[in-house]
């Protein structure tokens, strides 16, 4: 019976896609399953060192892999109106100058080095240099004590900024949208091209069954894989979590996702030539 390693973040976008999987709710097919649950700074990380042989990453980090992994067409967040939001908190003047955003000198701080929201922050501010990279939960505290001027936020962060105090400078992913009328390609999931091929097909499509599964039968009551791994958030906010980063891009990419995929490859070609 082969056991696959399988890396996923804990965000309740990605416990709601796996839990069918990971937890036989479906037949897998023979397969077991090693989950390990990251961050997904720290999954791209891992993917960078080829650790995972499937792994959740950011489309972000895709350019840097694609030689040593296949692109799955299930199990991906894709969207409009999901990408990462600029937020700041309204007294921190200094980060303008007259009235206008000096980017010479503002600092942000950004959910990884190599992540999608890292890149669509770049692609609308390609002058900021002063760039601290911090796990994304983190970014809002950051904001709030003065550390950065301003910070991207993503996942769960997008529904509690405003209770906090703080304000948004830009949505980045409606920035993406509008520039290349695409959907956002936020993050996908990979299997490493030494595996048997064979493999990979089966295992893409157990996860589409997986997220079939979830929305089907557990979205009206939301499984306690769900809620264990997102303890500090309300229902509410898993829901909204779900909602936002769960759709028809997650069962198959389509012919769209994919045209979005290479839009993002081309952006950052441009920004590392």
């Amino acid at each position: 019976m082969p056991v696959i390693d399988l890396g996923f973040s804990p965000c309740p976008n990605d416990t709601f896609i796996f839990d069918a999987l990971v937890n036989h709710k479906i037949d897998t097919k023979g397969f077991e399953f090693n989950v390990s649950l990251q961050d997904v700074q720290t999954l791209n990380e891992c993917a960078l060192q080829g650790k995972l042989p499937i792994s959740k990453i950011s489309y972000g980090v895709w350019p840097l892999v694609k030689n040593d992994y296949h692109l799955l067409n299930s199990g991906g967040a894709l969207g409009k109106g999901v990408g990462p939001l600029l937020i700041y908190k309204e007294d921190q003047s200094r980060i303008a100058n007259n009235g206008k955003p000096d980017e010479t000198i503002m600092t942000v701080a950004v959910p990884g080095i190599n992540t999608t929201a890292h890149l669509l922050f770049s692609l609308a501010f390609p002058n900021v240099k002063n760039k601290k990279f911090l796990v994304f939960n983190e970014i809002e505290d950051a904001v709030l004590s003065g550390q950065v001027d301003a910070g991207v936020i993503i996942h769960e962060n997008r529904f509690t900024y405003a209770e906090k105090g703080l304000s948004k400078w830009m949505d980045l992913g409606t920035y993406f949208e509008e520039s290349f009328n695409a959907p956002i390609p936020l993050g996908g999931i990979i299997a490493k091209k030494n595996l048997p091929i064979e493999q990979v097909a089966i295992l893409d499509s157990l996860i589409k069954e997986s997220v079939e599964y979830a929305f089907k039968n557990s979205y009206a009551v939301l499984p306690e894989y769900v809620k264990c791994h997102s303890q500090e958030m309300s229902e509410n906010v898993m829901r909204q979590h779900i909602d936002l980063y769960v759709n028809d891009f997650s069962i198959n990419m389509g012919t769209d996702g994919k045209k979005a995929i290479a839009q993002l490859e081309a952006v950052y070609a441009n920004l590392n030539a």
